[in-house]
C-alpha cells in the first residue's frame, strides 16, 4: 500500500516486546500500524530460501536521494540476514522523512524484508529507502530472498474503549487538548486517521505569537497585549469574533509558559513570521514544530494510564444520546475494523479542509472567489489530513459551520506542489522579485497582500532572495533540516557569487536585481520605501556581500479560517449560539478567530491557547 504525501512525523516510542504483549493499548505511536510493524512470530521465510544461497557478506552503499538531499545508504549483510541500516548523513526533515527513515529501518531488520510500506506523509524518504535497500541487497545477492518475504502484518486494537474525553485528531490542537484534560485529571483516548502523529503543526516552522516582555524588551521591541489584540482584527479585515481574539491574545503567553513545562525550549530572540505585523513569533530553540510534537510524545509516553493515542484511526460517527448529547464516537481501524469510543465528551481537533481541493472551491466565495482554488493551486498541509471531515461530524451533531470562505494562501509554496520547502519567506533580510528581477510588494505585508501582489506578477510566480547574511554556512542545516548545499543539489535553488552571476541564473535583468537590492538596502540605512516596508534595526541589516541565493515561490493554500463554532469556552455550538452538550473544537477546524486573513505565528498560538482551553474545559464536563 503506497501513500501519497511529503510531510508527518513519524518517530514512536514502543518497543517490539510491547506488541508480543498483544497489548491494544497503542500509546503515543500506535501509528506502527502503519508501518507494518506487527506480529510476534518471526518471519523466516527469508531466512528459509537463504539457508540454500548464501549471501555475500559485507557492507555494501547506495546513493539515493531523499526529499531534502542526496545521501548514502549503508547496508551490512551476513551470509543470511540484514545486520544493519545506517542512514544517519541524510538531511531529511526532522519528525518527519528523518524518523520515516528510523522507523522503516527498523522494520527492515526485525521482519528481514525489503518489503516495506511507505510512511505517510513521507513517501519521497520512504521510497530513497526502499531504492537504497534494493540496491544494496542486489550488490549482496540478496535481492530475490528479501524480495519474497512477506510485509508484516498490523497490530490488533481493542473494538471498544471507555474513557472520560475523546480526542479527534492527533495534531497540534488535538494533543494539547488531550495533555490539558490529563492534567485536569481525565483520562483520554485521541484518535488520529494519519498512520503518524503530528498533523500541520509537525511540519510548520513553529512560530507563536504572544506578547512576551521578559524577551522583546531586550531587544527594544515595544509591544502590549491591546496592541496584538487591535494587529490581529486589523489582520483579518475586523471580522474576527472579538470574544474569541481577546481569549487568544490574553492568554497566548500562558501558552508559551505551559509548553516551556513541558519541555519545549524556545530562542530568547523574537522573531516575526511571514505576515505576523509584528515583531512576537516564539520559535522553538530545536527546529520546527515538531519540537511541540515531541514534547507531546514524552509526555504521554510517560502517563500511559491517562492517555492512549490510537493511529490509522478514521472517525465516522458522533455518537449522541437521546438528549442529542455527544457521548462517543465511532471509528474505522485501518479502513476495516469499527472501534467504538465510549466517553464524556469528545473534543474535535481534526485541522482545516486545505487539502479538499473539491470542498475549498465549494465554499471558496469570499477573499479568493476570483482565483480558482483547483489542482494548480498546491496545499502546505498534509493531504491525508487537512481534508474537514471534522466539520462534517460537529456539524452531523448540531453544530453550525460558519466564515467557511475564509481561507488563506501563503507566499512560500513550491511551484508544483504548494509545499513549503527550501528558502523560506519567513524571516528578514530578503527581498522578493518578479521575473524581471523587480521588487513589487512590501515583503512584510499580510499574506493575503502579499499573494494578490504575486498573482498580478508574471507568471504569477516571484523570486525570493537572499544572501550570506541568512547563509553564512551552506552546509549548516537551516530551521528545516536542509542546508544550502542540498538545495543547490536537488536543483531548487540557483546561486551566483555576485549580483549580475546571480541574474543570470535566475533569467532576470541584472540592472533591476541590483535595484531592488539597492532600494531594500536604502530602507535598511533609514530611507522611505515605495512599497511601505518599514526595517527593524534589531533584525534588518543591508545586503550587499555574495554568494546570494534565490528561490521561485508561488502562492499555496495554507490555512482555513472557518469552520465549528466554538464559544469562549471552546464548545461546539448551534447556529443559535447554544452548545452542544459533550461537544468541544479546537483547532483549524474552528471558525470565528482569525477572520478573513490569519496572522503568521497566530495558528499555532491558537492551537495552543484553545487546544488547552477545550481539553480542561471538557475534563471537567466529563468528570463533573
Amino acid at each position: 500500500m503506497t501513500r501519497n504525501n511529503q510531510h508527518i512525523d513519524s518517530s514512536f516510542g514502543l518497543s517490539r516486546r510491547s506488541f508480543c504483549k498483544g497489548a491494544a493499548v497503542l500509546g503515543v505511536w500506535g501509528g506502527l500500524a502503519s508501518f507494518g510493524l506487527a506480529g510476534c512470530a518471526p518471519h523466516t521465510k527469508a531466512e528459509e530460501l537463504a539457508s540454500s544461497a548464501p549471501w555475500k557478506a559485507g557492507t555494501y552503499t547506495a546513493e539515493v536521494t531523499g526529499h531534502n538531499a542526496p545521501y548514502t545508504l549503508t547496508v551490512t549483510f551476513t551470509d543470511d540476514a540484514i545486520a544493519a541500516i545506517d542512514a544517519t548523513d541524510n538531511q531529511e526533515s526532522l519528525g518527519v522523512g528523518a524518523d520515516a527513515l528510523e522507523a522503516l529501518e527498523q522494520q527492515v531488520i526485525d521482519n528481514q524484508t525489503i518489503n516495506i510500506d511507505t510512511v505517510t506523509g513521507a513517501t519521497l524518504s520512504s521510497m530513497s529507502l526502499q531504492e537504497g535497500l534494493e540496491d544494496c541487497a542486489k550488490q549482496a545477492g540478496a535481492y530475490e530472498v528479501l524480495a519474497e518475504a512477506p510485509v508484516p502484518a498490523k497490530p490488533a486494537v481493542q473494538e471498544t474503549y471507555d474513557t472520560d474525553v475523546c480526542v479527534i485528531g492527533g495534531g497540534g490542537a488535538g494533543l494539547a487538548s488531550a495533555i490539558a484534560a490529563v492534567q485536569e485529571g481525565a483520562n483520554v483516548v485521541v484518535l488520529e486517521k494519519c498512520g503518524i502523529t503530528g498533523g500541520s503543526t509537525n511540519v510548520s516552522e513553529g512560530a507563536l505569537n504572544a506578547v512576551d516582555p521578559e524577551r522583546q524588551e531586550p531587544q527594544g521591541i515595544e509591544d502590549s497585549i491591546p496592541t496584538f489584540y487591535e494587529t490581529t482584527m486589523k489582520g483579518g479585515h475586523n471580522t474576527n469574533n472579538p470574544e474569541l481574539v481577546h481569549f487568544l491574545t490574553d492568554n497566548a503567553l500562558d501558552s508559551v509558559h505551559w509548553l516551556e513545562s513541558l519541555g519545549v525550549q524556545f530562542k530568547d530572540e523574537i522573531g516575526s513570521a511571514t505576515g505576523s505585523l509584528g515583531q512576537r513569533s516564539h520559535y522553538p530553540a530545536t527546529p520546527s514544530g515538531n519540537t511541540y510534537i515531541r514534547s507531546f510524545q514524552q509526555f504521554i509516553d510517560d502517563n500511559p494510564e491517562q492517555i492512549v493515542l490510537l493511529n490509522d484511526m478514521q472517525a465516522t460517527e458522533l455518537i449522541t444520546d437521546d438528549a442529542g448529547a455527544v457521548v462517543g464516537v465511532k471509528a474505522l481501524y485501518d479502513g476495516e475494523q469499527e472501534v467504538t469510543v465510549n466517553c464524556g465528551a469528545v473534543i474535535i481537533a481534526t485541522g482545516g479542509f486545505g487539502s479538499n481541493v473539491e470542498y475549498r472551491q465549494k465554499v471558496n466565495t469570499g477573499v479568493w472567489k476570483d482565483v480558482v482554488l483547483d489542482d494548480s493551486i498546491g496545499c502546505t498541509n498534509i493531504k491525508p489530513c487537512a481534508q474537514g471531515e471534522g466539520l462534517a461530524l460537529a456539524e452531523g451533531a448540531g453544530a453550525e459551520l460558519i466564515c467557511l470562505s475564509d481561507i488563506q494562501l501563503h507566499p512560500c509554496g513550491t511551484p508544483g506542489t504548494g509545499l513549503m520547502e527550501d528558502i523560506r519567506t519567513s524571516g528578514r533580510n530578503r527581498i522578493f522579485v518578479n521575473t524581471e528581477g523587480k521588487r513589487f510588494v512590501n515583503e512584510g505585508a499580510e499574506r493575503d497582500v502579499l499573494c494578490k501582489n504575486i498573482f498580478a506578477q508574471p507568471e504569477g510566480t516571484y523570486w525570493v532572495v537572499v544572501n550570506t547574511l541568512r547563509y553564512p554556512d551552506p552546509d549548516e542545516p537551516d530551521a528545516n533540516g536542509a542546508t544550502i548545499n542540498n538545495m543547490l543539489a536537488l536543483g531548487h535553488i540557483v546561486t551566483g557569487d555576485t549580483v549580475e552571476a546571480l541574474a543570470g541564473e535566475m533569467g532576470v535583468d541584472a540592472t533591476n536585481l541590483q535595484a531592488a537590492i539597492d532600494a531594500y538596502n536604502a530602507v535598511v540605512d533609514g530611507g522611505a520605501d515605495e512599497f511601505g516596508f518599514v526595517a527593524d534595526n534589531t533584525a534588518d541589516a543591508k545586503m550587499t556581500e555574495g554568494p546570494w541565493y534565490a528561490c521561485r515561490k508561488v502562492p499555496t493554500v495554507h490555512h482555513t479560517m472557518g469552520g465549528i463554532r466554538v464559544n469562549v469556552e471552546s464548545e461546539a455550538c448551534d447556529a443559535d449560539g447554544n452548545p452542544i452538550p459533550g461537544l468541544y473544537a479546537a483547532g483549524e477546524c474552528t471558525g470565528g478567530i482569525h477572520g478573513e486573513n490569519r496572522l503568521g505565528g497566530n495558528a499555532i498560538a491558537d492551537c495552543m491557547t484553545f487546544g488547552r482551553n477545550a481539553g480542561t474545559n471538557a475534563a471537567d464536563y466529563a468528570v463533573a
